[in-house]
């Protein structure tokens, strides 16, 4: 079988890595400036982070070529990008029988689109998967193991996915046919990570952790339910796993914009200190704005919104969060 990865940035290189023993062809695709000499010629790089890929691996900048003949599609492109990449893919050939599954965690602007809405206007008839769970690159570089879910209304490309991905010991995979929770877990916990790095980094403690978690995770199934999902796809591993790894990591991205956002950084200059995608940014501005539409409170999204987007101090926005009118815990049954 042959595996295409659209995507040279920390978490494609780190799949293609990952299973290489999976598949007898392996291709990466990327836009010729991501691509470094290094990586094309010795299929090693030091950025985004170091990887080392098997020989097999084929690395190009033509998508045609790319996905020719490929069985399983995987894109691990930025929210931003996946449009145009979508319709690049529908000029460069790709069949409706090639499974492609998404491994972006985000929501596009303008449109609130979560990335299957966005994939399927553009290619309609594509078999299409998502791919998602508590996954930090580089701890899956490291070999430790982990446990993600792969999400599709017909269970039997979900099956096949699963075990065309599994890799013994290190990345078990489960289905699941709720794309729509699946989807909004991984996309709405960035925001969260953002704001449990920010009140790292101020010292609050981990009693303030452990409540922001919660009421951060009341926000994401609030939001989730009323777009559709299904609640205990929410306490699985696209929701509460991922949320538990990304809340609790400095390898996460997002986690490491909060942090230095609590520091007094802008957001320009944390995205340039970074060097790659923190999804959380774009998507604490989407889930405002859905929120909004759909009258639901989302106080620490919002709170995150105005840290990335205003001049509101860190004690500020505490204050803000912690004076809020009283109120009685939701439940989910």
């Amino acid at each position: 079988m042959k595996l295409t990865v659209l995507g040279a940035g920390c978490w494609g290189l780190t799949l293609a890595w990952l299973l290489s023993g999976n598949f007898e062809d392996i291709t990466i695709w990327g836009r010729e400036q991501d691509l470094s000499d290094d990586l094309k010629i010795n299929k090693h790089t030091t950025k985004p982070l170091e990887v080392q890929l098997d020989k097999k691996v084929e690395i190009t900048s033509d998508l045609s070529e790319a996905i020719y003949n490929a069985d399983i599609i995987l894109s691990v492109i930025a929210t931003s990008g996946t449009r145009d990449v979508c319709e690049n893919l529908k000029k460069s050939g790709i069949r409706n029988s090639q499974i492609l599954v998404n491994a972006s965690k985000g929501i596009e602007l303008p449109s609130l689109m979560r990335m299957s809405e966005v994939i399927k206007d553009v290619l309609p008839e594509q078999k299409l998967v998502i791919l998602s769970g508590p996954t930090l690159a580089r701890e899956v570089l490291a070999g430790k193991p982990t446990a993600a879910c792969v999400a599709c209304e017909d269970i039997e490309t979900a099956n096949f996915v699963q075990k065309a991905m599994n890799v013994a010991d290190r990345f078990r995979l489960y289905t699941n046919t709720d794309v729509i929770g699946v989807e909004l877990g991984g996309s709405l916990k960035n925001v969260i990570a953002i704001a449990s790095g920010f009140a790292h980094e101020m010292g609050l403690g981990d009693n303030c952790s452990g409540a922001l978690l919660t009421r951060g995770m009341a926000e994401i199934v609030r939001v989730s339910i009323q777009l559709g999902a299904n609640p205990s796809t929410l306490y699985g591993l696209s929701g509460m796993g991922d949320l538990i790894a990304t809340c609790s990591s400095p390898l996460s991205r997002n986690y490491t914009v909060g942090s230095m956002l609590a520091k007094g950084k802008k957001i320009n200059d944390i995205l340039s200190e970074l060097g790659s995608v923190a999804e959380g940014v774009k998507t604490s501005k989407a889930i405002c704005e859905l929120a909004k539409k759909l009258d639901i409170e989302v106080p620490v999204s919002n709170a995150i919104y105005e840290a990335v987007y205003t001049d509101i101090t860190p004690h500020e926005l505490l204050s803000k969060l912690m004076n809020r009118k009283l109120k009685e815990e939701e439940r989910y049954v």
